[in-house]
């Protein structure tokens, strides 16, 4: 759940809400970041867990997912979390996922939408899909693509970082927003 923005939205739009985030700093954040008073009745939850593991949430219970996992080995999320997916090489990153879209088809009810943004990563000099293998993760599940979003990223806070990682050569400057239907 990063920073809970997309808690922040559900409740001033009087949505009910689950948050799942494996880092505990990022849970208290989130409930910090909740601490506000608007005129709705939504209920949000935050929950320290695993996205592969929804155990507390029934099959067929959630009508709309939203995420946007950090990159496989990338940007460190934690230092050194067991099950922390930005820690892991791809191929162990997309077993992980994987797992993600799986539990993501089983809390989610049928004929609803869940919505993934991810791009792709450079490894020596080469660009790895990361994005279209994870799409792929999520078609294995049982989903159907049901649109491809590409949002285009400029001036980004890391924005400078990546430059001098890629001498100023062809920055990935988009990330695809996946909508999956079940």
């Amino acid at each position: 759940m990063g920073s809970g923005t997309t808690l922040v939205e559900a409740k001033l739009l009087n949505r009910n809400a689950v948050g799942v985030d494996i880092n505990p700093q990022s849970v208290s954040i989130s409930e910090t970041n909740l601490q506000f008073q608007c005129e709705t009745n939504s209920k949000i939850y935050t929950r320290n867990g695993n996205a592969t593991d929804l155990h507390f949430i029934k099959d067929n219970r959630i009508d709309f997912i939203c995420t946007h996992p950090p990159y496989a080995n990338i940007i460190k999320y934690s230092n050194g979390i067991d099950g922390d997916i930005s820690l892991l090489g791809v191929n162990e990153f997309l077993r992980e996922m994987q797992m993600v879209s799986k539990e993501s088809y089983r809390v989610l009810k049928k004929g609803k939408m869940c919505a993934v943004m991810i791009g792709d990563i450079r490894k020596y000099g080469k660009v790895v899909p990361l994005g279209f293998h994870m799409m792929e993760c999520f078609l294995m599940a049982g989903f159907t693509n049901k649109e491809i979003i590409i949002k285009e990223q400029h001036n980004c806070r890391s924005t400078d970082y990546w430059e001098k990682q890629n001498k100023n050569f062809l920055l990935l400057a988009h990330e695809y927003i996946f909508v999956f239907q079940k």
